[in-house]
Parts: C-alpha cells; structure tokens; sequence
C-alpha cells in the first residue's frame, strides 16, 4: 500500500542570538599561532563559539550533539580544548579544524569541571555525581576514577611538582589525593559551608579556598617529606593535653603513617561582596587573584614575590623603629613587625560590570596589562583592561559583545512576507534578522515586547508591550514612529487583519480593540512626507482578560481566549457572540485557524491542545500535547498541519486532520517562548529561555510514522542504558578508585562485535580442523574450504587477523568497559590469540593492556582452569621478552632524537654568534661613516 499522505522532515539549521549561554564558563583560546588574548571559547548551548573580540565576529563554531556544554577548558599547548557536557561527556576538539576525535564517557551527571596538568597529558574532571576521573589524554581512555566526596565536585587542581591532585566540593571538604596510589590521605574541614573555589599560589605552597561567605580563606603547605636525607628519622608529633597528637587546625589525617603534607591556616582575605564566590582563578603565572560572587564586581588581587614581602617588611620595620624611638625616648626599644597575609596578597581595583558576571578569565600580558573577559548573566561578554604595573591601576573596558543577540528572553517572533526577514523582540530591544546569512539588520530599542507583526509591505513593524502601548518603527531608518497608548493593562496579542487595512489588538484591560492603518503627514519630516499611524475604531468589551486574538482567514470571525479557560468567537462586522469553545482546564494561551477557516486548534496551560470546527464548534479532538504549558500554536499556510511549542523544551507538529504526532523537534535547552512559521513552510524559527534562536528548515526527506515511533522507542532504551547500578568487577573492592569508564549503548556494540568476531573464529578455526582431518584420511591435500565473506570482504585476511582488526577499531576509551561485558566464555580464546599476537609482535601495546585488563577481572576464573595453564605461561613468556625489545627500540629511538636535538643546538649557537658579529660589524662600519661625515662637514 502507498504513502496516503506525505509528511516532510524539519530539520535544524543554525543557532544564533546566543553570545553566550550561562551554564559555562568563558576561556582565552589561540588560533593558529594567533596573539594572545585576542579570542575567547564560550558555551553556545550545545555548541562552543570562538569570537574574536577585535572583530566581535564568530571565527569558529564547534559542533556539538544534543547536550548542553557545561564546561570548557584549553590545554596547555592551546592546540585543543576539553569540553564538558550535560550528559557527562568530554569532548576535546582541535582548535585548528575545529574536529573532535576523542570523547570520554565517565560521569553520570553533568561535568562541573575540568583541568589539565602543566604538560597536557592527563585530564581530570569532576561532576555534579560526586566522583573525579583522571583521564589519559595521550592513550584516549580513562585511568581511573577517585570517589570520596559526597556533593558535587567545585574544583581540581594538579600539582606541577608532585603527583598529587586535590579536589573541593560542595560537601565543604578539600581533599588532597595521592595519584600513585589512588587514595585520599587528607581531608580540610576547616569550611563551614560549600566550597566554591580553589587556587594553588606561591609555587604550589599555599592554598585559596573560597567559600559561601566573604572570606577568602588562605592555607600553608608544608610538604613533609621534602628534603629528607636518607635515614633521617620522622617528625614526632607533640603531645597535647589529654595525651592526644595535635594537628594542624583545619584537617584530619585519614592514614598518619603516610603522611605527605601538613596544611595549616595562614589567615584570611575580606571580601567586598556578601554573597558567596562563584568563580576563583589566578594568571598562568599565578601572579594575579581574582575572584567574584553573584554580583557584577570582580575583586582582582595581586600575589607578591618574596623580593616585594621583603621590601615592604624593610620599610615596615622602619616605621616600627622610628615610632617606637619617639616613643621610649632615649631607650632603646626593639621593634617587632608581624609579617600578614595583607602583606603578601593586597588588593589591586575591582571591576564594576554591566550585569551580573557568570564567569571571567584573565590573561596577563608581558608588559604588565591584565585582561579579563567576562561573561555576564545577560548573554553578554565584556573586557577590560587592568594596568597593574604602576602604582595606580586603570581599569578600561577595550570591547562589549552584544549586538549578536537579546539581553533578555526572545517573546515574540515574525516573518516578513517576503520569508527573508525575521523579527524578535525582547525586553529592551527589537531585532531584525537576515534569515540566510543570520547577521542582525536592524537593532531598535523598544518596551517589553509581548507581541508583534511586519505591516504588508515589510518597511514598518508594530510591537506590542506589556504597559499596554502599541510601538510603530520604520525598518529602513531604525526610528520608532508612534507610541499609542492601547490597553491599560499587558497587550497580550495582535492580529492582522485578512484583508491588510488594520489590526486587532486584545489586552489584559478586558477589551479587544480594531485598529486601522492610516497615513498622516510626519511633523518631524522637511519633505511633508507621510507615515503609518494606527487609528482606533471600535472596541469590544468583555467579562475577562483577553490572552489571544485571532482573526478567520475569511475575515468572518474573531476568535479571542479568555482568562475563564474560553474561547469566544465573535462575528467580525457586528461584533455579536457566536460561538463559546470550553474544555480546557486551565486558560488557554495561544489559538490559531486553519487557512480555509475550517479549523481552530487552541493550545492550553494544561497541556492538551483541542482541535475544534468552526462550524459548530464542536471539539474534534483532544490531544495531549507536551509535558508542561503549551505557550504557542501556528499553522502551516494552505495546510492544516500546525507546530505548537511547550514549555517542556520541545516543538512538535501535528496533523489536524488525522490528530497525529508527525515530529518532534528537539535542540532547546529550556522553555520555549514562542515560534514563527514562514509563509512559505519553508522555515520555522524558534525561541527559549535559554536565550537562542534556533531556525529549522524544511528538507525533502519523507517522515513514515511507524519508522519515526520506532526510531523514538530506541532513542528511549539507549537513555535508559547506563543509567542502573555501577557493573561489579570481579576481584575489585569498592574502595576510592574504580574503573573510568561506564556502561554505554557503544560499550555494548563494541562487546557484541568482539563476541561475533571470536564466533566466526570458532567456526573457521572448526572448519580448518575439519579439512587437515580429511586431507589426513584421503592421503592428498583436498581443495581448501571456502572462507566466510566478512573475511573476503576484508581482504581474505586470517580468522585471527580479523579479531585483532575489530579489537583494534574499539575506541580506547571504551576498551575496558566493552571487555568487562565480555562472558567469560570468550576469554579462554581470546588468551590463545593474545599469545598468537605477541609471539608475532602485532600490537603489543594493545594486547598487552587487554591481557593485563582481563587477568585482573577474571583472576580466580584462570588460575583455577588447567586448560589454560600452558597458555598462561607462553603468555608470561612472550609477553616479557616482546615488551623488553619493545623498550629496547624506545630506548635506541630516544637517544638517537637526543643526539639529534643537541647537533640542531650545537649548529643554532654557531649560527647565533656568526650573525651577532656580522651585525656588530655592520653596526662599527656604520658608525665609522658617521663621524668621517661628521668631520668633512667640520
């Protein structure tokens, strides 16, 4: 049977008016060997935007899925960037083509923060499930992951010159972690409240927390078992009354006998804000400390070295002695001078936003100059510059990114006729857009925005707000015409009339009102030019608060919904009741009719949308809709297909006449306000709480219905996999460090495909053994058995050849969790091929890492197996001897590119002092000329 009625896909197309979003964080990023501080990488909903902030153009877009980024973090080497996400994946993306290749699956919940160490090679990540993975980014797997903590994770930090790594979360503790053996040896719980913040300063030898109040808390740390000579004894701890061992305040030793460091309270640096720290960071150098809280002031501090604390303790003691001189007199008197943390951490300025920062970071140039980007709360970015190096520190703000979106919530959109222009409008502005190139045309501001339209003709808009006016601008010079006072409450709705003369306006006043576009002479014109005003002609009044007003495309009716969960219809010439539309539970909240007046779907707070004739008015269907309020409702033109947006995130069309869910357009991020659809079909764009447009675009592609439920249901189970209880590996004990990885939909697959490759190993390896058996008792060498096609397929490869290939394609940060899926039932095989591979040197390194994976997990399975007693010790054998020779070449290899590194030196340097003296030369010849020209003037 045939297709009866063709539907065609909306797919997405483009993002835009999102600077950007508020859920992560603002980074400086290098292009291509670019200056510094010339780009910042912020978060763009799913996707990260590069501006250049020079230009305030986007200069790069990193593609992301579905989940919304949560995090971003350049490496050292400012090649790549690690980016977290809601779903609890990192992504780390290549700055220079803007690809991603490695992903890391490991968290639960969303990734709350990221850090690489000083060399880029590992990466470690805490989230909002409590745990912190450390990741290997040269190997792309995971190497393990550390839990202790009970909230979500604030911050990680790696040590420079030890291999320690310590965490804050909101549980209130720090806790310090040794990296070689994956446990926690000291918690602080020196903080009453949540830990937000966390910076290292003093070459590593003091920390900064910051906490829900305004006090910066600063600790020493003293690394104990630095400088110990050999045999030299330990510290004895004091006694203290009651016989107890004192400690430092402000910690508890979890194992004394390994004790690494001692942290103890050096005091604590006043805050200007109340409220708590939201963001704390330092310079690379870690010479300048900022930090702000909920507001829009930036505290900036700078750390002074050693030679500075020394000084300013100089000419404190100075002061000290001179005052005490005149005090005691003639007597001497020893002056003594408390040396402060204010001493050694003074506050430089703060910087006074335009709005609320979410998040900043700073970089600090050569000659002394600091500057911050800020991302603030209003979808904005801002820099400033801070000269630190003189006495007095100026602060200037050098670039502002606004004009490439709303500071508040998108309420209302419009297409123009033409299906080129797109209208917004938010609370202060109204924005006009391009809809093939997405660059803003016009920037007009305006009252809160509620509703709007073009007028025929594309040259003049018309707005309304919520103090009840009616605002009319011209397009072509971006000046607002006419404000008329409308409604005494919010104009909830305007409707253009079918036949283009005038409008209808309704308001939360109780009345709908009819307007009609006049022309009248401009005063404020030299030329006596006219321009559009609105004259108002009759007004309707009615018992409730008008939401929505729509007119019938044959200009017969009025629909209006009212405050009482109503829909009234209204004959338009002599305003007389007709027809009352109830059902609903709760008001409804956007209407619209079908283009043959035929239809009028209503969409409601109670989240069912009734598709009613306009006949009778009686109601057609029912339909629940979305998971919370429906807020708007559109048909396609010359079609009774409609689009309705919710509440819940999601935009679905439906069919009117079939009352049937045809698709569902996911990508916002939180609740959609309102949608337009072109006039065309062609286009549909979008807008959320989340501060983006989204445009959608009609593609050729046909939907069948049952391929789409289907598609829906899988979409489905692979959510709900993962989701259960961490997988228990044999042989492991639930301690602070487990396994990196978690169980995926693609661990899964990846497992399958191992298992289907080692069942065609069987059954070839089976058919071979059949053959030599045969060629044994016919006494001739009979014609070989035809190989399977997969092998064909792969270049009549051996069985075992084609089980490395599919081993070889999992990704490696997936390889431990697809093999801990494994039965063990497959691993007696798979122990003979690892053996096979070695022996012939085929991916030692691999092999290696899923032989010592497998021992570990099924330990007790193998030992006790006798069959695989003779495997186990050729494994043990050739294992040894293959990954010495393998040492042995990286060894030859490496100092082979040291000799060749200290030749290239050796050559620079002689090519250095060549040129130095070909310069000195030039320079004395030069000179030599001057002064003969000198003396033949004399």
């Amino acid at each position: 049977m045939g297709l009866t009625k063709q539907y065609l896909r909306y797919a997405a197309s483009a993002v835009f008016g999102v600077i950007g979003s508020q859920k992560a964080n603002i980074a400086y990023v290098t292009l291509r060997g670019g200056e510094r501080g010339r780009y910042v990488a912020v978060a763009a909903c799913e996707h990260v935007f590069v501006w250049d902030i020079r230009k305030g153009e986007k200069v790069l877009i990193l593609q992301g899925n579905k989940q919304e980024v949560t995090y971003l973090c350049p490496s050292p080497d400012g090649i790549h960037i690690a980016v977290g996400y809601e779903d609890g994946s990192i992504r780390i993306f290549s700055l220079l083509n803007g690809e991603s290749n490695v992903t890391f699956n490991g968290h639960k919940a969303e990734v709350t923060v990221i850090k690489y160490d000083h060399l880029g090679a590992r990466l470690v990540s805490g989230s909002k499930d409590t745990d912190v993975i450390v990741w290997d980014v040269v190997n792309e797997c995971g190497l393990y992951r550390l839990k202790g903590h009970k909230d979500a994770i604030t911050q990680t930090l790696f040590l420079k010159t030890k291999n320690l790594l310590v965490t804050s979360s909101k549980d209130t503790f720090v806790k310090w972690w040794d990296l070689e053996t994956q446990h926690c040896f000291k918690t602080m719980v020196g903080h009453c409240s949540e830990v937000w913040g966390l910076v290292l300063l003093s070459d590593e030898k003091r920390i900064i927390s910051g906490s829900a109040d305004s006090e910066l808390r600063a600790w020493d740390i003293n690394y104990l078992q630095e400088g110990k000579e050999i045999g030299e004894p330990e510290e004895k701890k004091t006694k203290g009354l009651l016989g107890h061992s004192e400690e430092p305040e402000g910690e508890v030793d979890e194992n004394p006998e390994e004790r690494i460091l001692s942290c103890q309270k050096a005091g604590s640096i006043l805050r200007e804000g109340r409220n708590r720290v939201v963001s704390m960071a330092t310079d690379l150098n870690s010479k300048i400390l900022a930090c702000h809280g909920t507001d829009s002031l930036l505290e900036v501090f700078r750390v002074l070295s050693d030679n500075e604390i020394n000084r300013i303790m100089e000419r404190k003691l100075k002061k000290a002695k001179k005052k005490a001189k005149l005090q005691a007199g003639e007597d001497e008197v020893e002056a003594v001078v408390d040396r402060s943390l204010q001493d050694e951490i003074q506050r430089i300025s703060s910087i006074k936003a335009s709005s609320k920062i979410r998040s900043f970071d700073s970089f600090l140039s050569p000659n002394g100059d600091l500057k911050v980007a800020l991302l603030l709360q209003n979808n904005t970015v801002e820099v400033f510059v801070l000269k630190t190096a003189g006495k007095t520190s100026e602060c200037t703000k050098t670039a502002r990114l606004t004009i490439g979106g709303h500071r508040t919530d998108v309420r209302t959109l419009a297409f123009s006729s033409d299906n080129i222009a797109v209208l917004s409008a938010s609370a202060e502005t109204v924005k006009v857009w391009n809809r093939s190139t997405l660059q803003v045309i016009r920037t007009m501001a305006c009252e809160y925005a509620l509703c709007s339209l073009f007028v025929p003709g594309d040259r003049q808009i018309i707005i309304g707000t919520k103090n009840g006016k009616l605002q009319i601008f011209e397009l072509s010079s971006g000046i607002l015409l006419e404000t008329v006072d409308a409604h005494e409450g919010a104009l909830w709705s305007i409707s253009l009339s079918p036949d283009q003369r005038g409008i209808v306006s309704g308001g939360a006043d109780k009345m709908v009102k009819f307007w009609d576009f006049e022309l009248v002479k401009d005063e404020n014109s030299v030329q006596n030019s006219k321009r559009l005003t609105v004259n108002h002609k009759r007004t309707l009044q009615l018992d409730e608060d008008v939401l929505c007003v729509r007119y019938s495309p044959n200009q017969r009716l009025l629909a209006v919904s009212l405050l009482d969960c109503t829909v009234k219809l209204f004959y338009t010439d002599t305003l007389k009741f007709f027809l009352s539309l109830y059902g609903h539970k709760l008001p409804v909240l956007c209407l619209d009719i079908s283009h043959d007046s035929a239809l009028i779907a209503t969409g409601s707070a109670d989240r069912n949308v009734k598709i009613w004739g306009l006949d009778f008015g009686d109601c057609h269907r029912s339909l629940f809709a979305h998971d919370d309020s429906v807020m708007f409702l559109q048909f396609v033109q010359k079609t009774h297909l409609f689009f309705t947006a919710g509440k819940d995130k999601k935009i679905k069309q439906w069919d009117a006449d079939k009352f049937e869910h045809i698709q569902t357009l996911e990508g916002h991020h939180r609740e959609v306000w309102c949608l337009a659809v072109s006039p065309s079909g062609d286009h549909i764009v979008s807008s959320s709480h989340d501060k983006s447009l989204r445009l959608w675009e009609r593609t050729r592609e046909p939907i069948i219905l049952e391929e789409e439920k289907e598609m829906q249901r899988e979409a489905e189970f692979e959510e709900s996999v993962g989701k259960g209880d961490e997988p228990v590996v044999p042989g492991e004990t639930t301690g602070e460090a487990s396994l990196a990885g978690k169980k995926t939909i693609e661990t899964i697959k990846a497992a399958e495909r191992i298992m289907e490759a080692l069942e065609l190993y069987r059954e070839e390896s089976k058919k071979l053994e059949e053959h030599k058996t045969a060629c044994e008792i016919a006494g001739k060498q009979l014609p070989p058995p035809t190989m399977s096609t997969i092998l064909i397929a792969f270049g009549n490869i051996s069985p075992s050849r084609y089980v490395l290939a599919v081993i070889r394609k999992v990704k490696s940060s997936e390889l431990e969790e697809s093999l801990l899926v494994l039965p063990f039932s497959y691993v007696p095989d798979l122990l003979t091929l690892f053996n096979e591979y070695i022996q012939n040197g085929l991916e030692v390194e691999l092999i290696c890492r899923c032989l010592f994976f497998l021992l570990r997990i099924h330990f007790g399975q193998i030992t006790s197996n006798q069959m695989l007693l003779t495997v186990m010790d050729s494994l043990r054998t050739n294992t040894i001897s293959r990954v010495k020779k393998i040492r042995d070449v990286l060894g030859f290899n490496m100092a082979g590119l040291q000799f060749l590194q200290r030749e290239i030196e050796s050559k620079e340097d002689v090519t250095f002092f060549a040129d130095a003296t070909d310069r000195f030369e030039n320079k004395k010849r030069k000179r030599k000329k001057r002064e003969r020209a000198i003396l033949a003037i004399a």
